[in-house]
């Protein structure tokens, strides 16, 4: 476990780079302005020693002569506020550069990630874990290390100082600060260890339902399920506020001890005073011991101050350490492995060979034992209801993930063997739920590819059918889109993300879904561009409006993760089977009409 812990304290230390030699110099100049802090403690005692001693020698001289110290306690005052702040300074400097380098780590490497990671972690825990995690990591290293250096300085010094007067009255102020300890490590240890952990996967959970709540806040006014929609958010809430409450329930009984303790010295300190001083003989010993107890009620404060931070210090700590295991398990996540025998495709051929596959934590596979082909230049189309495995087979193509089972080619070469950029130019997949980025439309297209001409663009867009919305809009190509601009139906969306797709010019299409969200109007304007789109190209098609795959050269029947039937459209027809009885059933919703009854009331 201490390992565990050194091991992630040496990891957000990695992050600074070169900029952690700022996180120890600024840890050095709390370490000394810690002792400075304490030096005008001193320096006022002796302002005092000396009042005491003149005024009963009845020498006024003798303590306004002590008046340098006086003057000592405020330069010693300002350098330990001078080198506090310098401290600051070279440890926000690292502090920044830390998180930057967290962040920066941690999107680079998403970036590599299969696109089937981002479908099994909402987008809302992923920004919590690195953009608040880092944060936190940030404040830890900039406020409370300095702090911790610091308070880990003064014990040393603190000791120091108390046996150097009187060592009774000395123990009686360690005594209230080693009973601190044991209530501190009771709040820290044990049960409470594990509990920063937990309570950080309540807070993702809780930020994750925030965002899914609120995104979906339309859908909830429109059907009014308000109360039943706010079920997940209320539940994480609920579990949020359990981890939070338990651990302050917990804490009550070792805080309140905690507080009580560091409190209690002068309950030791004035009984062990009394009787000392009872025992003392003499005017000289009686001003001693008094002058003695004067200098530990004015620093018992000094120790107070020191264990509170301490306390705050180590719960921040504990904190930043759960916040970078968090991001290092991001970062963690493995990447599809690239083969080291690169291979290129021979042609745009596709071809499953005996392909299982079985999502994340599944019991049940996705894909059993299936194999099929698209041979180069034709249109397969998929069908089968939800959750029968058409959408996984196309993902599969541009490795959004990796087969367990049998292997996907391309040109007769394993897609785990082609190089990544080489794949991604082989395939345009056009999403069944289109993302258009706050951008302009312009750049919306040209991200299929950033280095096409304005006219490229333009040509793209005509080509997809989009010539009438860039008309329609007023600043037509440089119209912003999205938040804070122009929105687009659903229909309107597929027809820009079909441009993208027809400017990147790859020689194989997958098409999932993509008039799912269509009325007819569009529908028929994205069919047109369909035959832009797949001209000359291998073409998978998903679709469950079966009028738009008539006329492939083969269509697939999916049920329960395997093939059932293959053929075209009129040979399933002629099997009068599954596909015929979809066939069936989606002839008769497209005839239902809503007509006019035949009588008349008045």
């Amino acid at each position: 476990m201490q390992k565990e812990k050194n091991d992630e304290l040496s990891k957000m230390f990695s992050y600074a780079g070169n900029y952690h030699k700022l996180t120890i110099l600024g840890c050095i100049l709390a370490g000394i302005s810690t002792i400075f802090s304490m030096l005008p403690f001193v320096c006022i005692w002796f302002v005092i020693r000396d009042l005491i001693h003149g005024l009963s020698q009845g020498d006024v001289t003798l303590a306004a002569g002590s008046s340098h110290y006086a003057w000592m306690a405020l330069l010693f005052s300002v350098l330990s506020i001078f080198l506090y702040f310098l401290a600051l300074i070279f440890s926000h400097l690292a502090a920044f550069r830390t998180a930057t380098n967290m962040r920066k780590k941690a999107v680079h490497h998403i970036v590599e990630l299969p696109l089937g990671y981002f479908s099994q972690n909402a987008s809302g825990r992923l920004r919590k874990v690195i953009d608040d995690n880092a944060g936190l990591t940030e404040g830890f290293l900039a406020h409370q290390l300095p702090d911790l250096t610091g308070a880990v300085v003064m014990p040393v010094a603190v000791i120091i100082l108390i046996f150097v007067f009187d060592w009774r009255m000395g123990i009686c102020c360690l005594i209230p600060m080693a009973v601190s300890v044991i209530f501190l490590k009771q709040m820290m240890g044990g049960d409470n260890a594990d509990f920063m952990s937990k309570y950080m996967t309540a807070l993702e959970t809780m930020n994750k339902e925030a965002v899914e709540y609120i995104r979906g806040i339309p859908v909830v006014k429109v059907f009014q399920q308000t109360i039943y929609s706010f079920k997940n958010f209320h539940n994480a809430i609920t579990e949020y506020e359990k981890f939070a409450s338990g651990y302050a329930l917990k804490c009550r009984m070792p805080m309140t001890g905690f507080t009580v303790a560091l409190n209690s010295t002068f309950v030791l300190l004035i009984p062990v005073a009394m009787i000392i001083l009872s025992g003392l003989s003499g005017h000289i010993s009686y001003e001693e011991t008094v002058l003695d107890f004067l200098f530990y009620a004015l620093f018992t404060p000094v120790c107070t101050t020191m264990m509170n931070r301490i306390m705050f210090a180590s719960e921040q700590l504990m904190a930043a350490k759960s916040a970078v295991s968090r991001v290092e398990a991001v970062i963690q996540e493995k990447t599809l492995p690239e083969s080291a025998q690169k291979q290129k495709p021979a042609d745009t051929g596709i071809v499953f060979k005996n392909v299982s596959f079985s999502y994340p934590r599944a019991s049940e596979k996705a894909l059993d034992n299936v194999s099929f082909e698209v041979p180069a230049g034709k249109t397969v189309a998929l069908v089968g209801a939800s959750g029968s495995g058409k959408s996984t087979a196309a993902s599969l193509i541009p490795r959004f993930y990796d087969v367990q089972e049998g292997s996907v080619l391309i040109g007769g070469a394993d897609v785990r063997n082609i190089d990544k950029r080489d794949l991604m130019e082989h395939v345009a997949f056009v999403f069944q739920n289109t993302r258009l980025f706050k951008d302009t439309l312009l750049e919306n297209i040209r991200a299929a590819r950033p280095s096409a001409t304005r006219e490229e663009v333009l040509k793209a867009a005509e080509m997809a059918r989009c010539t009438e919305i860039i008309d329609r809009l007023p600043n037509g190509l440089d119209t912003v889109v999205g938040s804070g601009g122009t929105y687009l139906s659903g229909g309107e969306n597929q027809r820009i993300a079909l441009a993208r797709a027809i400017l990147k010019d790859a020689p194989i299409v997958v098409l999932d879904e993509a008039t799912a969200f269509a009325d007819a109007e569009n529908e028929h304007q994205i069919q047109l561009a369909f035959e832009e789109l797949t001209k000359g190209k291998s073409v998978l098609m998903i679709a469950h409006r079966l009028s738009t795959i008539q006329d492939a050269d083969q269509i697939l029947v999916f049920k329960d993760g395997k093939i059932i039937e293959r053929g075209t459209h009129n040979e399933l027809l002629e099997k009068k089977g599954t596909y015929a009885s979809m066939w069936k059933n989606y002839q008769t919703s497209v005839s239902w009409k809503v007509g006019e009854g035949d009588e008349k009331h008045d």
